[in-house]
């Protein structure tokens, strides 16, 4: 799952990205509301954690562009303001979801992993195919019943493949939902990631490659 994280606060929003990332999401961090436009115009996002009280552009402004673009990601609001009429106007601007401040990093986890699901075509909270489990609250995988331990871009990667349903996944999508915007796209990172995969699910390998176009789980 790709996240932008768009927080003034460059404390808040760095522990937030770090936590997610420690979660196999990949994530993106802007720190006003110009950068956050900028980085949607050019990445594919899942989920948009966006504060409300921005510099340059108010995260106002930025959840009605993205709305307005039609850009797919779901939005989760944070704010400072409890009153429920500031909650009210955030939800009539097209955001998902709302989240006051201060918040529980495992509500914030939950939801988002919620607005993911919803944020492409629907899948069910855990995932499973050809005798692999994969639980994305738990950070579990399992084959056939014996634990698989991943690391975490190995983690996103499964993930990915699973939601696919059997369908092929290229290495540039693979690439933006697993990785942040600063991976070489030129790297052998995927090819070297699904390896470890398949490693790890052992025999019989349920991963194919489809030459020049990708991979599957058959």
């Amino acid at each position: 799952m790709r996240v932008l994280v768009v927080e003034d606060e460059r404390l808040l929003a760095d522990a937030i990205a770090d936590g997610l990332r420690r979660r196999a999401m990949a994530v993106d961090v802007a720190y006003d509301g110009a950068a956050a436009l900028e980085r949607v115009g050019v990445n594919d996002y899942d989920v948009v954690v966006l504060d409300r009280d921005l510099p340059v552009v108010s995260g106002d402004e930025v959840c009605a562009t993205l709305v307005e673009s039609d850009a797919g990601a779901r939005i989760l609001m944070l704010t400072a303001a409890t009153a429920v009429a500031e909650r009210v106007a955030g939800l009539g601007l097209g955001a998902d979801d709302y989240l006051t401040k201060p918040f529980a990093f495992t509500e914030l986890v939950a939801r988002i992993q919620a607005l993911g699901r919803r944020a492409r075509a629907a899948t069910p909270p855990v995932l499973e195919r050809a005798g692999i489990r994969l639980d994305p609250h738990r950070f579990e995988v399992t084959r056939d019943g014996t634990p698989i331990a991943l690391s975490r871009k190995e983690f996103a990667v499964l993930t990915e493949l699973l939601r696919a349903g059997g369908g092929v996944v290229s290495a540039e999508q693979l690439l933006e939902k697993a990785w942040d915007e600063h991976i070489d796209p030129f790297t052998g990172v995927v090819r070297y990631t699904i390896m470890n995969v398949r490693r790890k699910l052992g025999e019989p390998p349920v991963i194919e490659t489809e030459p020049g176009v990708g991979y599957r789980i058959r």
